[in-house]
């Protein structure tokens, strides 16, 4: 993907209603793009990538032919949607309206 393709499509999902900040980590976990300030960038990356561990492992293991592809925690006031791929983890949060 071009990074025009890239910026366009980061600003596409910023210009959704609700949408509070768009993080992208390696495979490190390390934030390598955000649209939030340091302080909630680190804590998200950092928290969200030992979650992803996680549910890769958790799919794994219920099935070893398959892979986590999308994941959506819904929490009292945000909602974080994840897509982690192979090199980068996508992080959306979204203020959760009912």
């Amino acid at each position: 993907m071009a990074e025009s393709d890239v910026e366009e499509t980061l600003k596409r999902i910023e210009s959704q209603k609700g949408v509070e900040g768009v993080i992208i980590v390696n495979s490190d976990g390390v934030p390598i793009r955000t649209t939030l300030d340091n302080s909630s960038t680190v804590q998200y990356a950092g928290l969200i990538q030992q979650l992803v561990i996680a549910a890769r492992n958790t799919v794994g293991n219920l099935d070893p032919t398959n892979d986590l592809t999308f994941l959506r925690l819904r929490s009292k006031k945000n909602e974080i949607m994840v897509a982690p791929d192979k090199d980068y983890i996508m992080i959306v949060i979204q203020k959760f309206s009912t």
